[in-house]
């Protein structure tokens, strides 16, 4: 009786340690919606080169916190592609209000912002090096395995997809957030590259799983919430909060 009290106790002070961040947000507000979703800033943060300013291919992702209560927990995820040449830009993303919920459309602002919440650069290729990876990126998209199916929790989702498709591009070297709830989830597999390469990840249904990676660092899943370390740009990483510490390297640059 006193073991399965322990056990008790210790699983529920597990749980406690990884809301903590999460449920912190939401007490504080500062990641709920103050205005409906139709109302909310969808301005460009003018991270992305216009399509007549580029000067050739461009291939990046970008994430922002989620809208309303689910961006106490994570992000959302997309990718934008520029052909050279092109007059827009490509964008790729997973949207659970959409049936397919795969969308690709072509925009002229890639960096706009997620309902309110302004994007981050995660990685920015450009030149010849974007230009070799738009066919695979392309490929990956249509081959994607969920394009009619969203999960909020543990997947498959938005993150899901972007970790998808960056695991099976060549030179696509992005390192998602501890706060891409989903990134994890790896359908029928149990082992896959880490998403910003040389490194691995295991997982088991997107609920449990390590990944450990040369730009990864070292991050733990737990019922679908991530923490970790990263040593190489010292910072902790903790679920919701997302990193504490020294910036993430964006790829690409």
């Amino acid at each position: 009786m006193r073991r399965r009290r322990r056990w008790t106790f210790g699983a529920a002070l597990l749980l406690g340690l990884l809301l903590v961040g999460p449920l912190g947000l939401l007490v504080t507000q500062l990641v709920a919606g103050e205005t409906h979703w139709s109302s909310a800033s969808r301005a460009s943060a003018g991270l992305a080169p216009s399509p007549a300013q580029a000067s050739g291919a461009v291939v990046q992702v970008y994430e922002a916190r989620a809208w309303s209560w689910r961006g106490a927990f994570g992000v959302h995820t997309w990718i934008a592609t520029l052909a050279p040449g092109a007059e827009a830009y490509r964008l790729h993303q997973v949207l659970s209000w959409r049936r397919p919920t795969l969308v690709t459309r072509v925009t002229a602002t890639p960096d706009r912002a997620w309902y309110g919440s302004a994007p981050r650069l995660l990685a920015d290729y450009r030149g010849e090096a974007a230009a070799a990876m738009l066919d695979d990126i392309e490929a990956a998209v249509a081959a994607y395995p969920a394009a009619s199916r969203y999960r909020v929790w543990p997947g498959p989702n938005s993150n899901t997809f972007t970790a998808w498709v960056v695991r099976r591009v060549a030179g696509l070297e992005v390192g998602l957030p501890v706060t891409a709830v989903g990134k994890d989830y790896l359908f029928d597999a149990r082992l896959a590259p880490a998403p910003a390469g040389q490194g691995v990840t295991v997982s088991l249904s997107g609920l449990l799983g390590l990944t450990l990676g040369r730009n990864d660092g070292l991050e733990v899943n737990l019922l679908g919430l991530a923490f970790g370390l990263d040593l190489r740009r010292p910072a902790l990483k903790l679920p919701g909060i997302g990193r504490l510490g020294m910036s993430p390297r964006i790829a690409g640059r």
